[in-house]
């Protein structure tokens, strides 16, 4: 293959992608967004079709409304409302729908942005276009072909497993869709949405290339190894324990050691998230502080990762160097004392503590910075933790346009870590492989410094908690658990989030996507 320039944060998104690039804030499913117009002529050569592919990867990045007000970064949404953070802001209006999810009674159809419906939407439908063209561009080689068929029904599936995780009851379109069937279009069920994702994976896994052979501009593009874990993940989801072990195994190989992916836990837990695409990072979305962008009225073209400024303490001011040298932020999703807890046992430190959380109130106290203790304006909800992985810190920052907007800080969507948890959790409740499931948990553990502990669903329940802290995973799994009622109303200090079971497990379609359509409200709402 012709080697072009498509690293993912950096790929010409042509035509197709313009809108992808400018807005995410466009109605659901718009077929006709800015730059489509020349979509019926535009896949004439290989390079066109390339570019059609990358388009389809840039909605995972776009975590905003173009309209300046609304910030909806997935995992800042899913940490405010586990109980490893609180939602922080200045104030309850701060962000009304990040208050929502900390406190799910506010929950509403009107009060729910529409980015995450419609970002993962978008998604889809550009991974339904670039399908719908690949026979009819000449000169595309069979192998590239049955690359970027691998990678549209990839991120297909990818989107698709977003959406229903949050909303549950989606439209499932697998073709791009004509104008009347965006109003005529019901919802399919989550089980009939999982089997789709399930093909599409499934399909798609030949296809993909074993490993990226060229980093420098392939980096963040679907890999087997990719497409297998999340697989996994669908099936542990829906409960196909033998299923999801199986399919692990092939990504996780020999626990602690090789794998055929090339796959290795980092020595350093910290390095996780300082070494963008680093030998743990199975799949990872990436930001840029080159972007030099500045314009805060159209934040649906930001290519920085807006979430690292909102996690930030507010007003913050480093006095010494014992200090984190960080850029002040917003103050959301400020780690909670129940986190604290999980992380601090009778004075012992979990080896994690330090790459999770920092205690400001510590660092004010001797004299290394300053802050705005009272941010939050929550007073049940007051903390002095704050979020390490995804801190501000200056020297992923940019030096043009506004820096705030130029924050290079990679999420990694899915790293070894988490598929061996994932693995040990199926074999033990399928009945499989207890050794195994001992090994892969004992690896985790020992990663850090960690003795092993007996296995058992409550201990690897634990490890999740403690090695994937504020990674955006908390919510979604004590939500599969069953666990989320006794957890999230039962926090520290008295705080609940307000979790009603048979309704917050999933959020309320927002008001504006119903309009029109023949789309039904989630039970509840």
């Amino acid at each position: 293959m012709k080697q072009n320039k498509i690293k993912i944060l950096y790929g010409a998104i042509l035509l197709i992608g313009i809108a992808a690039m400018s807005s995410c804030s466009q109605s659901f499913l718009d077929i006709k967004p800015k730059g489509q117009v020349l979509e019926n002529n535009y896949y004439a050569t290989p390079d066109e079709a390339l570019a059609g592919v990358v388009a389809a990867y840039a909605p995972m990045g776009i975590t905003c409304s173009n309209s300046g007000t609304t910030y909806c970064a997935f995992e800042g949404l899913a940490n405010a409302a586990s109980d490893e953070c609180y939602s922080g802001g200045g104030s309850a209006q701060d962000q009304v729908d990040w208050t929502a999810m900390n406190n799910m009674s506010l929950l509403a159809p009107a009060l729910m942005p529409s980015t995450l419906w419609n970002v993962n939407f978008m998604g889809v439908n550009y991974s339904n276009i670039i399908l719908s063209k690949l026979d009819g561009v000449p000169g595309l080689s069979d192998a590239d072909k049955a690359r970027y068929t691998a990678e549209a029904k990839f991120l297909r599936a990818y989107y698709y497993f977003h959406l229903a995780r949050w909303f549950g009851n989606v439209p499932l379109f697998t073709a791009p869709p004509a104008p009347s069937d965006l109003q005529t279009a019901k919802q399919s069920t989550p089980s009939e949405v999982y089997a789709q994702i399930e093909q599409d994976l499934t399909d798609a896994i030949p296809d993909l290339p074993v490993t990226i052979t060229s980093p420098a501009t392939e980096n963040g593009r679907a890999t087997q190894g990719a497409a297998k874990a999340l697989l996994g993940k669908v099936y542990l989801y829906a409960q196909k324990w033998t299923d999801a072990a199986n399919i692990l195994k092939d990504v996780n190989g020999t626990p602690g050691g090789a794998n055929q992916y090339g796959y290795q836990l980092m020595a350093n837990y910290g390095n996780i998230f300082t070494q963008k695409f680093n030998s743990e990072s199975i799949f990872e979305i990436q930001y840029t502080s080159s972007q030099n962008y500045g314009d805060w009225g159209n934040l649906g073209s930001v290519r920085g990762n807006v979430y690292s400024i909102m996690v930030g303490p507010r007003n913050y001011v480093q006095v010494k160097s014992t200090a984190p040298n960080l850029m002040a932020g917003w103050g959301f999703t400020p780690v909670s004392t129940d986190m604290y807890d999980a992380m601090v046992v009778n004075g012992v430190y979990d080896p994690r503590y330090k790459y999770t959380i920092y205690n400001m109130d510590s660092l004010m106290a001797a004299g290394a910075c300053t802050y705005d203790q009272n941010s939050n304006n929550f007073p049940a909800y007051e903390t002095k933790y704050y979020m390490v992985k995804f801190a501000p810190l200056m020297q992923y920052i940019g030096s043009g346009g506004d820096q705030r907007l130029n924050i290079s800080i990679d999420y990694i969507e899915i790293r070894l870590a988490d598929t061996y948890l994932m693995e040990a959790e199926a074999l033990m409740q399928g009945g499989g492989d207890q050794s195994r499931a001992q090994a892969l948990l004992n690896a985790v553990r020992a990663r850090v410094g960690l003795p092993p502990v007996p296995v058992s669903i409550d201990a690897i329940k634990n490890e999740r908690h403690l090695e994937l802290a504020t990674e955006g995973h908390r919510f979604f799994d004590l939500v599969r658990w069953g666990d989320a009622d006794k957890v999230l109303n039962h926090m520290e200090n008295g705080v609940s989030k307000n979790f009603v079971v048979g309704k917050s497990e999933i959020l309320p379609i927002p008001l504006a996507e119903l309009t029109n359509t023949a789309m039904v409200q989630n039970p509840g709402y």
